[in-house]
């Protein structure tokens, strides 16, 4: 747990941080392991310092990630008044989600979450979505089912961490892309329903992408990082993505009460993620959907001996999934000028 002095210290980083940079707004995001362990009442008072220390014209937006397993009517009660959005993981149905998301004693937890995730649909002010990992051994159609039975606002989809040298299940070196089937079975039922279930912010981003915008998101796109990580110790850290390369990746060095936001954004690891295109391996910079892309999430583009600078090790779904949501986009655009 963060002690309240350090909580005091990190709130004047963003403060200074805002200030230097002129921010209106900031995003503070509770994250885990599971930000609920010791209850609302950290995390409310992490918030309230937070704010108190930014100006008046700075927007501090709150945010918690939670596995749902300790989320309570009271627990709601007490975060919504300050706008503390909630978002949960849940992997699909019971067996998906009780697969992968058990207690030490092996039992599922789906039971809990789905409890939990009923409680949050009567706060929807605060319900900010679903967090759910792709399986493979999962039904994706069904998978997308139970995740719509709790009217998600928005539903992230995310490729499990692999790399080159410790690739995601399923991973083959072959030609075949079984994440891209997964995921288009569910972009063709999410984009050809006759209204829109929820919002899916992968393929949001990757159409905004193909229509000329700038992503929001690190999975797709260009767009620099701008996430950083503080520790419970006040360690500042990179995101947590990176641990799954090798030990230490996401470490910088750094201390919140010693260093500001601005020093890591000096350090060369961070610059490295700043820079576009620049940044792609050679292969990336040959590629046709080299903009839509953007090498895909940065930690999976690592191999042992190479670094970053590599293709995804999904870069084989990436372009399946991506040129498939173009041609339905083309096919659509010409449809509408042929009107």
């Amino acid at each position: 747990m963060m002690s309240s002095a350090l909580v005091s210290v990190v709130a004047q980083r963003i403060a200074e941080h805002a200030r230097d940079h002129r921010l209106s707004a900031v995003r503070v995001i509770f994250h885990g392991g599971e930000p609920l362990l010791g209850g609302p009442d950290p995390v409310i008072e992490a918030v309230r310092t937070i704010r108190a220390a930014v100006e008046a014209r700075v927007q501090v937006d709150s945010w918690i990630q939670t596995n749902g397993t300790l989320l309570n009517e009271k627990t709601l009660h007490a975060l919504e008044p300050l706008g503390i959005r909630v978002g949960v993981s849940l992997d699909g149905d019971v067996a998906s989600h009780d697969r992968s998301r058990r207690y030490a004693n092996g039992r599922g937890s789906h039971d809990e979450v789905a409890r939990a995730l009923q409680l949050l649909m009567r706060h929807p002010q605060i319900y900010s979505g679903l967090l759910c990992v792709v399986d493979l051994r999962a039904d994706p159609i069904a998978t997308y089912d139970a995740l719509l039975e709790f009217a998600p606002p928005v539903i992230h989809f995310l490729l499990p961490h692999g790399n080159w040298s410790a690739p995601p299940p399923g991973w083959s070196d072959s030609a075949q892309t079984p994440y891209a089937e997964w995921l288009i079975a569910v972009f063709e039922r999410w984009y050809s329903a006759p209204s829109r279930e929820t919002r899916i912010r992968l393929f949001e981003e990757i159409l905004h992408l193909l229509l000329g915008g700038k992503s929001a998101t690190e999975a797709v796109g260009l767009t620099p990082t701008s996430l950083i990580v503080i520790e419970t110790d006040g360690s500042i850290e990179q995101a947590d993505a990176l641990k799954s390369t090798y030990e230490g990746a996401a470490a910088t060095g750094l201390h919140i009460a010693r260093d500001s936001f601005d020093a890591a954004l000096r350090l060369p690891q961070i610059a490295a993620r700043q820079l576009g295109l620049s940044a792609l391996s050679d292969e990336c910079l040959e590629c046709s959907i080299r903009q839509t892309c953007g090498g895909g999430l940065y930690a999976h583009r690592y191999r042992a001996g190479s670094g970053f600078r590599n293709r995804s090790v999904y870069c084989r779904d990436l372009f399946a999934l991506i040129t498939h949501v173009q041609s339905r986009l083309v096919a659509d655009l010409r449809l509408l000028q042929s009107l």
